[in-house]
């Protein structure tokens, strides 16, 4: 396989096929789930699910910078309370807990997947592992959006594609924004949730990593 063949099969989108048969999947892990076909279907999509006034925690994520949401849930004129705004004012180095409190104690946790297995797993790595715990337990409505090329056939394949992919584009951007390399220091797999906390938005883009 060349390396073109590899990076392909991390970056194709699915046949229909494929991906209403994973729609199907997720909805049987107790996932919502919407396919939508562009960035500003994924975005009314995600706002129409969050009432003004909620407290809503933006975790970094490149889908949700390239479809606009985070600007729109992070604009300090605009209808919602943003986490992300109360956690910039405080000092990392001195008030880092009252900075977990602000994430974790948010309405809507809003982020992105890596990967999402044929069989309705999704696959979330992190280097801090700071947006897990809500999308694990503290949130009680958690939005993930993700680019259907992300959709992976098994969970090693899912796998492979954190390490392969997401965590070098990863690395480029951290090192650009933070002046630091990334790495994988935890990795997630959601297998079952109960219906109604974890919405997942689908769109027919290659977007994000």
């Amino acid at each position: 396989m060349t390396a073109i063949d590899d990076e392909a099969r991390f970056t194709t989108l699915p046949d229909e096929q494929t991906l209403t048969a994973t729609v199907a999947a997720l909805q049987e892990h107790g996932f919502g789930v919407e396919v939508v076909d562009d960035f500003e279907s994924a975005r009314l999509s995600v706002l129409n699910r969050i009432p003004q006034g909620a407290q809503v925690m933006t975790n970094t994520s490149a889908t949700l910078q390239e479809s606009g949401i985070e600007a729109v849930i992070n604009d300090p004129d605009g209808p919602y309370v943003s986490a992300r705004n109360k956690m910039m004012t405080l000092d990392f180095q001195t008030q880092q807990q009252e900075m977990k409190a602000i994430a974790g104690q948010a309405d809507y946790a809003l982020g992105s997947v890596h990967a999402i297995t044929a069989d309705g797993t999704l696959v979330i790595a992190s280097a801090t592992g700071s947006q897990l715990a809500a999308y694990v337990w503290d949130a009680p409505n958690v939005i993930l959006v993700a680019g259907t090329q992300k959709l992976a056939p098994t969970l090693q394949a899912a796998h492979e594609r954190v390490v392969e992919h997401s965590l070098k584009l990863e690395d480029v951007r951290a090192q650009a924004a933070y002046g630091q390399r990334s790495y994988i220091g935890k990795l997630l797999d959601i297998r079952q949730e109960q219906p109604g906390r974890i919405h997942v938005v689908l769109i027919r883009q290659n977007v994000g990593f």
